[in-house]
C-alpha cells in the first residue's frame, strides 16, 4: 500500500482588483494556504483554505510544525486515523482557527489524493448521491464605492439572465431604511420566483438590532438571513430563528462537529453553511452533514465551490453550492488550473480523477509570499 511521502505547503496572498466591503469589514487581499500531499507511488493530492486577509503563515506553521510529521510515512487511505491524530497533536494551539484550517487543508489534500489514486471523480469516491450537476447560486451584491440600489439589481438581474435560479447579496452595513431600499431593489429585479439570500455577515449584537432589519426585508420573501450574529452567539441564532418566519442560516466559519450539534440542538440554523475548508476538511464536513440530516436541517456550504461541488453531489440533504460568476473576490481562482463550468444555474462536476483540477504553479509563484521558493517541503 503507498504511503504519504511528502507534504508540501505554500501562501499566497492575491490582492483584490477592487477593495471590496461587506457589513463589518472590508478587504483588499487574501491569503491562502496551500497543500499538495504526494505519495510512495507518485500520486498527488492538494488541499487549500483562504486564511485571512493576513496572517497566513500561521496555518503554514500549523502544517508545518505539527502536522504533517504526522502523515508522512503513514497510509493516505487511513483518514479517519490520520483526522484523529492530527487534532490530538493540536489540541493546546487549535480545535479552531488557522490550525483547524491547516487539518482541514490537508484532510482535502488526502480525499483528493486517495480519489486520484482510485482513478475517480471526487464525488463518486465519496459516492454519489448524484453524477453530473449540482445547483447553485450565483453570490454577489457586494458593497463597492458607487454601486446604488439600481446597479445592484442590475447586477442580481444579470445573474438571473445568465442562468440562476438562486441569488445572493450582502446586507448589513447601512440602515435599516437604506438596507430595504436595496434589498428591494433586488427583489424588483430579480422577480417574485428566484430565491435571493441575504447575507450580513456577523453585522449584528443583538436580536432587538437584528429584528429591525429583518422584519422590513420579509414582505420581500428572502431565501435565508445568512450570519445575523457572530460565530459563537448560538443562542442569539436561535431566538431569531423562533421571531422571523426567514429561514436562519449560519455555519461558514463554525469548526467541528460539536459546535455544529449545540447549533442543532438549541435550533440556530436551519441551514448549514459548514465549509469543508474551515471546519475540518472532507472527513469532518461529511460527519456534520450526516448529522444535520437527523435533524432535518440542510447543507448548503460556503464558497470554495471547487470542493463543495463534489461535496453536495455526495450528500442527500445538501442542496445550493454558492458560486462566484467572477474572480473578483474569491480570487482563489487564479491559482488553479481549470475552472469548473455553470449551465442553467448548475455547476457542472468534474469528470477528471479526484477534485479534477491542479495548482496553476506559474500564478502560485507570482502570488506566494516567498516567491523565490513558493513551496516548503516537509518530508
Amino acid at each position: 500500500m503507498p504511503k504519504i511521502q511528502s507534504v508540501s505547503v505554500c501562501v499566497a496572498r492575491v490582492p483584490l482588483d477592487v477593495v471590496t466591503s461587506f457589513a463589518t469589514r472590508t478587504v483588499s487581499a487574501r491569503d491562502y494556504c496551500l497543500v499538495k500531499a504526494r505519495s510512495s507511488d507518485g500520486v498527488e493530492g492538494i488541499g487549500f483554505c483562504y486564511v485571512g486577509s493576513a496572517g497566513g503563515r500561521i496555518a503554514q506553521a500549523a502544517v508545518e510544525e505539527l502536522l504533517a510529521k504526522k502523515l508522512i510515512g503513514q497510509e493516505s487511505t487511513r483518514t479517519e486515523g490520520l483526522w484523529h491524530e492530527m487534532y490530538q497533536e493540536s489540541l493546546l494551539q487549535g480545535r479552531s482557527g488557522s490550525v483547524m484550517r491547516a487539518i482541514s487543508i490537508l484532510d482535502i489534500a488526502l480525499w483528493d489524493l486517495n480519489a486520484r489514486a482510485a482513478k475517480l471523480p471526487l464525488h463518486n469516491y465519496l459516492g454519489a448521491h448524484v453524477a453530473e450537476r449540482v445547483p447553485a447560486y450565483a453570490s454577489g451584491g457586494y458593497y463597492l464605492a458607487g454601486k446604488t440600489p439600481k446597479k445592484l439589481g442590475e447586477e442580481m438581474a444579470s445573474y438571473v439572465k445568465a442562468g440562476f435560479k438562486a441569488v445572493k447579496m450582502k446586507v448589513g452595513r447601512l440602515s435599516p431604511k437604506e438596507e430595504e431600499t436595496r434589498v428591494r431593489a433586488a427583489r424588483e429585479a430579480v422577480g417574485p420566483d428566484i430565491a435571493l439570500m441575504l447575507d450580513a455577515n456577523n453585522a449584528w449584537n443583538d436580536v432587538p438590532t437584528a429584528l429591525q432589519y429583518v422584519r422590513r426585508w420579509e414582505k420581500y420573501d428572502p431565501y435565508w438571513i445568512e450570519e445575523p450574529f457572530g460565530p459563537d452567539d448560538i443562542d442569539g441564532h436561535a431566538k431569531l430563528a423562533r421571531l422571523t418566519p426567514v429561514v436562519v442560516a449560519t455555519g461558514e466559519i463554525a469548526y467541528g462537529r460539536w459546535y455544529h450539534k449545540e447549533l442543532l440542538d438549541k435550533g440556530g440554523a436551519e441551514i448549514l453553511q459548514t465549509d469543508a475548508c474551515v471546519c475540518g476538511g472532507v472527513s469532518e464536513w461529511k460527519r456534520i452533514a450526516a448529522m444535520a440530516s437527523g435533524y432535518g436541517v440542510t447543507v448548503c456550504p460556503h464558497w470554495f465551490h471547487d470542493v463543495h461541488a463534489p461535496l453536495v453531489a455526495a450528500t442527500p440533504n445538501a442542496r445550493y453550492v454558492e458560486f462566484f460568476p467572477d474572480d473578483q473576490v474569491l480570487n482563489f481562482r487564479r491559482l488553479i488550473d481549470r475552472q469548473l463550468q455553470h449551465k442553467n444555474g448548475n455547476l457542472l462536476l468534474h469528470r477528471s480523477p479526484g477534485l479534477g483540477f491542479r495548482f496553476d504553479e506559474k500564478a502560485v509563484k507570482q502570488y506566494a509570499l516567498t516567491p523565490a521558493k513558493p513551496w516548503s517541503v516537509c518530508k
